[in-house]
């Protein structure tokens, strides 16, 4: 695990909130921050936590949307299952965002309690803008991709159907919503390197 960086003669923590619609390459900015010393909260593995089998998030999820959501054969959460409601279903995404979302700020504020003075968090949450918690940050980030190629992420590294893949995208923020917001917009539509150089300038610029 890399060493959390410290800024020189600081003491303040920058706080930072990266987003980006699902595929756009987040994940890839996320491990990039990560390994230059940030301290990175991810709201995605937060949630997964929160689903596991005994975990306060499966246990408000199956309450509401009953046991359908579940796989039968090993008691865990039925991801596509639950997907397939949620995403046809604004109302039904809003319960889940309601049930889930509480869960995850609790569990971030947990991990951001451990940043050392001077140091550097990222928000790794793709509903930044959505839930408006990007006010509370000092620097927005966001990772940007054509849909076309975000569709063809998730169906070839996902296996999804085109369809649910362009349901996934309309169910978030747009890319306008989401600039209006950034104060740093990392482009994706190159190669992994093009997109990491682009964090490196970045992290340079700010502690410096």
């Amino acid at each position: 695990m890399t060493e959390p960086f410290t800024r020189a003669g600081r003491t303040d923590v920058l706080k930072v909130g990266l987003t980006g619609g699902i595929a756009s390459g987040k994940s890839t900015v996320s491990g990039c921050l990560a390994g230059l010393g940030a301290v990175v909260v991810d709201a995605d593995a937060l949630a997964r936590e929160l689903q596991e089998p005994g975990a306060p998030g499966l246990a408000a999820i199956v309450a509401h949307f009953g046991e359908q959501v579940l796989d039968r054969g090993t008691g865990r959460l039925d991801r596509a299952a639950l997907a397939a409601l949620v995403f046809a279903d604004r109302e039904e995404l809003a319960e889940l965002n309601g049930i889930m979302h509480p869960l995850v700020r609790a569990g971030a504020a947990r991990l951001a309690a451990t940043v050392p003075p001077g140091g550097v968090l990222v928000q790794d949450i793709p509903l930044l803008v959505e839930t408006g918690q990007h006010t509370d940050m000092d620097r927005v980030l966001v990772v940007e991709a054509p849909e076309a190629e975000r569709v063809r992420r998730m169906v070839a590294d996902r296996g999804m159907d085109p369809d649910d893949a362009r349901r996934r995208i309309a169910a978030q923020a747009s890319d306008a919503q989401r600039r209006a917001v950034a104060t740093t917009v990392f482009d994706n539509s190159g190669t992994r390197e093009d997109l990491e150089r682009q964090v490196r300038q970045w992290w340079e610029a700010e502690t410096a």
